[in-house]
């Protein structure tokens, strides 16, 4: 008996091990690594022509290619196409595309670039007088001081009380604290920027002033974000992705990180029948326009983190499929947040109220990590704290 059996090696240093298990020479290793590697790439909106090229060149470098019957048969401009092989006929791929004519070079820009990406592993958020690693999986504690939030609305309400769960936070393991003041959950009504600022400035005030991990201000206002920076906040976390130029003029001023977030339509109305054309692609095309608008204005790009905004103007269907593909993002370059934490999809799973859902958020939390996401944003955070420790330990992520 030979004990055969199946590997599941997704990522580079999972080949390794495998090799170094088996006793292959150092210098093999790189060689059967870019070989043990696969990779399926998708591309949308490519010309007929540029289709075809890309088919002969993929299958001519040893790998394969999807592309739209359409395409085939000149009964249609442009479609999708998918490339599937290994690093090395990736290369071969590549190396032949940029000298092919039309559109070519630039289809093959666009895939080493989601490649390079993709395969990026050392991530590290550099604040003001700060660096967090991101190799392993960081928890970002949720304090709202809202008498509306979903989850905990109205249990904050007293600074003193906020204070204390943010230093809470902090001993349980929270590498990051999040604080807003305006719930943005489904069906809410916005709040001035006056009103916004009462409920945050004393909270703000005694967090960054107790607590050793930096503080990030949840909002969407410039305005709000302003005071809140110059408080001494160190992040900002928007909803809307930056959409509004004067936030991104701010985040480069102050040259702290941000997370651009994917939200379709407003809270009020978010949770209306929302619908895509595919929640991924959709979602990952908005925030890579996202990431190119904020490094137009000036921002730093290293300082930038994407969120596929799991709730926001998502079906429970959609926010499913935002997680078992979350390793798309991964194409963006930039790390990863996930905000799971009570989400009413989980009640739906599960029917649970929201006090429910801590083994389901947990549950989603995992495999949030184990699909590539850098930052967990939690209101459980001892939990996850714990749950991820198990996970990136399995993982091979860092120390825990």
């Amino acid at each position: 008996m030979f004990n055969a059996h199946v590997l599941e090696l997704p990522e580079a240093r999972d080949v390794n091990q495998a090799l170094q298990a088996v006793g292959v020479q150092t210098q093999g290793q790189p060689i059967l690594r870019r070989k043990g590697l696969f990779r399926i790439v998708r591309l949308q909106g490519v010309g007929y022509r540029e289709a075809l090229i890309a088919k002969q060149e993929m299958l001519g470098a040893g790998g394969d290619a999807a592309t739209p019957k359409g395409t085939v048969e000149f009964t249609s401009d442009e479609g999708d196409v998918i490339l599937l092989g290994t690093p090395q006929h990736f290369k071969r791929f590549l190396s032949k595309m940029k000298h092919q004519p039309f559109r070519s070079a630039t289809l093959a820009a666009e895939v080493e670039e989601a490649l390079t990406h993709y395969d990026r592993e050392a991530y590290v958020l550099r604040f003001p007088e700060a660096e967090l690693p991101l190799s392993r999986t960081v928890v970002m504690g949720i304090l709202n001081v809202t008498p509306d939030s979903f989850a905990d609305g109205g249990e904050y309400d007293e600074p003193q009380a906020a204070i204390d769960r943010a230093r809470a936070m902090v001993e349980e393991g929270a590498g990051l604290v999040d604080v807003g003041a305006e719930s943005t959950r489904p069906g809410s009504d916005p709040v001035s920027a006056a009103e916004e600022w009462k409920r945050l400035e004393p909270v703000l005030a005694g967090v960054v002033d107790q607590v050793d991990v930096p503080v990030s201000v949840d909002t969407y206002k410039p305005e709000t974000a302003a005071k809140a920076l110059d408080l001494g906040a160190t992040m900002v976390n928007d909803v809307t992705g930056l959409r509004d130029p004067k936030m991104i003029g701010l985040v480069a001023q102050h040259d702290v990180p941000a997370v651009l977030m994917h939200m379709l339509g407003e809270p009020k109305t978010m949770q209306k029948k929302p619908e895509y054309d595919d929640v991924v692609a959709d979602i990952v095309r908005f925030l890579r326009a996202r990431v190119a608008d904020a490094m137009e204005g000036g921002v730093d790009p290293e300082k930038l983190v994407v969120d596929p905004g799991v709730g926001f103007g998502k079906t429970a269907e959609h926010n499913l499929q935002i997680l078992r593909q979350l390793g798309a993002f991964r194409s963006l370059g930039r790390p990863i947040l996930v905000g799971v934490s009570r989400k009413t999809f989980l009640g739906r799973l599960l029917d649970a109220e929201v006090e429910e859902r801590l083994e389901g958020g947990l549950a989603a939390a995992v495999l949030a990590a184990h699909h590539g996401a850098h930052i967990l944003r939690t209101h459980d955070v001892k939990e996850t704290v714990r749950a991820l420790a198990v996970a990136d330990a399995i993982l091979g992520r860092g120390s825990t």
